[in-house]
């Protein structure tokens, strides 16, 4: 069973995600990915109603990656090594 880094746990739970100790980094990864489509979709649809400039759009969407820095790590970063 996977051991969750703890720093992987609080961006998890920055989520809303709590796994339990048999999810798999795949299903949570999925997850967060699906999260972030939905708002990435939510910032182009923003843009296009004229909230934002296209210009300002790369800005919006670098702040967007920056709260979904686990899609930037690794899997096999995300538990601890097995003894």
């Amino acid at each position: 069973m996977p051991r969750y880094r703890p720093e992987v746990l609080d961006e998890l739970a920055r989520h809303g995600l709590a796994p339990r100790p048999d999810t798999p980094p795949g299903r949570l990864r999925e997850q967060i990915n699906d999260l972030y489509r939905i708002e990435i979709r939510a910032l182009r649809d923003r843009c296009r109603a004229g909230e934002f400039s296209t210009q300002e759009l790369p800005a919006h969407v670098v702040q967007l990656r920056k709260r979904y820095v686990l899609l930037s790590i690794p899997m096999d970063r995300w538990t601890e090594p097995e003894p």
